[in-house]
């Protein structure tokens, strides 16, 4: 199994919501003088879109080359297009990833900006406002949607430059030859050396090259656990490989605690519930959160391993979406990051095995059907490789 490859002398700045992340991010646009690439899933019509647009649109028309790819899913076409006219109109060039499915289900579902080749930003933080849902953005949260990215400055940004740049040219016109040459120059520059010092990595995943590169990072992390494995995740639906491994480490000793968003999708819920009475006969410790949305993709394991990024752990962010996440080793980033997840379960429910013996029969059949269709439906999607 491939590791992370890790570049050292880096600093990763962690941002907790989008009280800390939309001011940095507006403010690095809006310092921009060359280039900037930016990327991401939902960019709502909200006060905190047009806060970003506006941004994005003033470095436009001051002469930057702005570059700005959105889902065509998740932004919305009405929106989609009504961007497209305002960005074109203020100078900035802009391309919707996979309209109306032409190029399958595979979604663009990672969060990225890089300015100036100085600066980038990366996590699971969608252009949106943290007091609304982002599935439904008529509908308020009771409290800012837990979530994070993280600022990064340092050798690192070479890494997701290139990727950033990289799949803007993807989604423009490029001939069969030349796609094959982004293809090789991309495989190797992520080979490089690991040093000493503080340590990050860019991983992504995708249907070419990088299929199964986020899970792998998480396996190969959880394999080498010692003392604890803190993982929140707002849709947790892995396959039995993933399942297994934190099973494994839970019976060897570790603590692992999974803390799970519930409440968006029923279909979710159900898929999640039916794992839970093997994840607590084997140890791991479930938590599902309910003060707010949990959108958080991030993990913690033995203070010295931590990641961040767009990548969910279930069927689609693990098989089928393109993804981003940061890899950290630093044990201030990951102690900084274990102080929020453990305040986050503080607040949660935690699921008790004892809790199970009392779930109806009707109810564990329905939460069994639940894995059988969602199972059913990733092995189509993602061409037989859920498992």
């Amino acid at each position: 199994m491939r590791p992370v490859e890790f570049i050292a002398d880096n600093e990763v700045k962690l941002l907790h919501c989008g009280t800390e992340f939309f001011p940095a991010l507006v403010e690095a646009i809006d310092a921009a003088q060359g280039e900037i690439y930016f990327e991401t899933y939902i960019f709502a019509d909200d006060e905190t879109g047009q806060a970003v647009l506006a941004a994005l649109m003033r470095a436009g028309q001051r002469g930057v080359t702005v570059r700005v790819i959105t889902d065509w899913f998740g932004t919305g076409n009405g929106r989609s297009n009504r961007m497209h006219a305002q960005l074109l109109e203020a100078g900035v060039e802009h391309r919707i990833f996979n309209p109306w499915f032409r190029r399958g289900v595979t979604r663009t579902h990672r969060k990225i900006c890089v300015v100036d080749r100085c600066i980038a930003f990366v996590g699971g933080i969608n252009i949106n406002d943290d007091m609304f849902c982002d599935y439904d953005h008529s509908k308020a949260l009771c409290a800012p949607r837990w979530d994070f990215a993280v600022a990064v400055e340092g050798p690192l940004l070479a890494a997701i430059q290139k990727e950033a740049q990289a799949q803007w040219l993807r989604l423009g016109r490029m001939p069969l030859k030349q796609r094959f040459s982004l293809y090789n120059e991309l495989r190797r520059a992520n080979k490089v050396a690991v040093e000493a010092t503080v340590q990050a990595g860019f991983v992504v995943r995708d249907n070419l090259r990088n299929r199964q590169t986020i899970q792998k990072a998480y396996l190969n992390a959880l394999g080498r656990a010692r003392k604890s494995v803190l993982l929140a995740n707002p849709y947790f639906a892995p396959g039995r490989k993933f399942r297994r491994a934190l099973s494994q480490t839970a019976q060897r000793g570790v603590e692992v605690v999974l803390l799970i968003g519930v409440g968006e999708h029923w279909l979710q819920d159900a898929v999640a519930h039916s794992f839970y009475p093997k994840l607590l006969a084997s140890g791991v410790k479930v938590v599902e959160y309910h003060k707010t949305q949990l959108h958080a993709k991030v993990a913690v394991i033995d203070d010295e391993w931590a990641t961040v990024g767009s990548s969910n752990v279930d069927g689609l962010s693990l098989f089928l979406n393109q993804e981003a996440n940061v890899v950290i080793k630093d044990a201030a980033f990951a102690v900084d990051l274990r102080r929020h997840i453990e305040a986050a379960v503080a607040e949660g429910v935690e699921i008790h095995p004892h809790e199970y013996e009392h779930v109806g029969r009707f109810r564990r059949i329905g939460y069994e059907i639940a894995y059988v269709v969602y199972k059913t439906l990733m092995r189509i999607f993602a061409v037989g490789k859920y498992a």
